[in-house]
């Protein structure tokens, strides 16, 4: 059949459906409707025709069912940290995994599996305790599943790689109601394609994932002088630092904050958060480069557990409007506009944050994932935050002047960090063979293209069946 978005009505057997599963249904009404249906981005206010929080890969297939056969779009939610706010939707069917956290480490094998319902925090935390992590973002909060099927950069990114580089299986409901497994030995095309390709083909429920030995780590923030110098040189002396060592720049105003002398408040600056994840002795020559590009302003690296790097969420949402690129460095005419742009912001919080990519990200081949871009030195993402929703067309104004004064610097785009940006920009996170070629699985897996709430890929055209990308 092909999918018509169903009417504002009531959902036909939906009491029936609710008997059948183990899981929770929440409907308009409900006390708990209001609450369950909030996503990270405050922007969004989204009113789903029913919630169901599933506790079994048996719900999670009834569930497709119940969205396939009443018509109705789905939307899948694990953290619901979407940037495009895909983790909800009015008159939807929201397929909410939170439930699903039952994580299982193998410290002598150095593997876990992790339902999709698990955070980078609960994981980061389980697997500290054999002294394991596994490479994620760097946000807690965030759900492993959509962190994972985007690609994954994160704190491990130069040392150990993508999220998807320490992926070994992964077990997935597909839109026809079946679960199967996808490793480089089953379903090889599949586990392919989820790694990078996003939730276009299923609905993973649960990830195999490689362990690598992480402890005790320096990390902190070396706070410099945003000028022109500065910013010239940062990027090279990142990309010169030993895999080991992960360095974000954070580029915006300096806060009203006690920790910062009086007069810098307000001025450029950048903070660099940074975490060497190598033996402890060597962490100063690691960040000596760094420290010599300017005299601190502030220096807070220092010994710390790896999962200190993944705190717990202050609850508090706000609205924000981002913009993200690949790029490979940072030339004179992009300080320019950094410096002239975040010197004057519509919104009291306004940054670019400028993340330093290649070492074990980059030694993977391009071809290996559906992720595209490896080679990338740099990714940066445009963001501004706001509580006073009234105000959100002049900060989305204020956003959108300042990526049409830098985009054509852009090559490429992570899929992660996407907002509701349209087919073009979702293109624009792959290589045109890995999107060709992610087109045709997205045919064979999800012809009729029911996970279409994500950086939508469009199944190819059924004329294209047995062509080679």
């Amino acid at each position: 059949m092909t999918t018509q978005e169903a009417p504002g009505d009531a959902i036909a057997g939906l009491d029936a459906f609710a008997a059948r599963v183990d899981g929770d249904l929440i409907r308009p009404g409900n006390p708990e409707y209001d609450a369950a249906r909030q996503v990270e981005n405050a922007r969004y206010d989204r009113r789903p025709a029913a919630i169901v929080r599933v506790r079994t890969a048996s719900d999670v297939a009834a569930t497709i069912r119940l969205a396939r056969d009443s018509g109705r779009r789905l939307a899948v939610r694990a953290g619901g940290h979407s940037v495009a706010g895909h983790s909800a939707a009015d008159d939807a069917i929201v397929l909410d995994l939170s439930l699903m956290r039952r994580i299982e480490i193998d410290a002598e094998r150095r593997l876990a599996w992790a339902e999709a319902g698990v955070t980078a925090r609960q994981y980061t935390i389980a697997a500290h305790a054999a002294g394991l992590a596994t490479p994620f973002g760097d946000t807690g909060s965030v759900g492993v599943a959509g962190l994972t099927l985007g690609g994954g950069i994160g704190w491990l990114v130069r040392k150990h790689g993508l999220t998807i580089d320490s992926l070994v299986a992964a077990e997935v409901i597909t839109a026809d109601g079946h679960q199967l497994r996808a490793s480089e030995d089953e379903n090889a095309d599949l586990f392919w394609a989820l790694r990078g390709g996003g939730g276009n083909f299923g609905v993973v429920t649960r990830f195999q994932f490689r362990l690598h030995p992480i402890d005790t780590v320096a990390a902190g923030t070396i706070i410099l002088p945003a000028t022109t110098e500065v910013l010239r040189e940062l990027v090279p002396a990142a990309l010169a630092a030993p895999d080991e060592l992960a360095i974000q720049a954070v580029i915006g105003r300096a806060p009203d904050d006690p920790s910062i002398p009086p007069e810098v408040h307000g001025t450029l600056i950048v903070d660099l958060e940074v975490l060497y994840a190598g033996p402890l002795t060597d962490s100063e020559l690691a960040l000596a480069p760094l420290r010599a590009l300017a005299p601190a302003i502030k220096d807070s690296v220092e010994a710390k557990p790896y999962p200190a790097l993944y705190p717990e969420s202050s609850g508090e949402r706000e609205g924000w409007f981002a913009r993200a690129m690949f790029a490979d460095t940072l030339d004179d005419e992009l300080i320019g506009a950094i410096r002239a742009r975040l010197a004057d912001p519509t919104a009291p919080q306004a940054v670019l944050e400028v993340r330093v990519l290649g070492g074990a990200m980059a030694r993977v081949p391009v071809e290996a994932t559906a992720f595209g871009y490896r080679d990338r030195r740099v990714l940066m993402w445009l963001i501004t935050w706001f509580t006073d929703l009234t105000q959100a067309a002049q900060h989305e104004a204020w956003l959108t002047d300042f990526w049409s004064e830098i985009r054509h610097k852009a090559t490429g785009v992570y899929v992660n960090f996407l907002e509701a940006e349209g087919d073009e920009r979702v293109r624009a996170a792959y290589p045109p063979q890995t999107y060709a070629r992610l087109a045709e699985i997205k045919r064979r897996y999800d012809p009729e293209n029911l996970f279409r709430l994500n950086q939508n890929i469009q199944p190819a055209p059924a004329e294209r069946v047995g062509r080679t990308p």
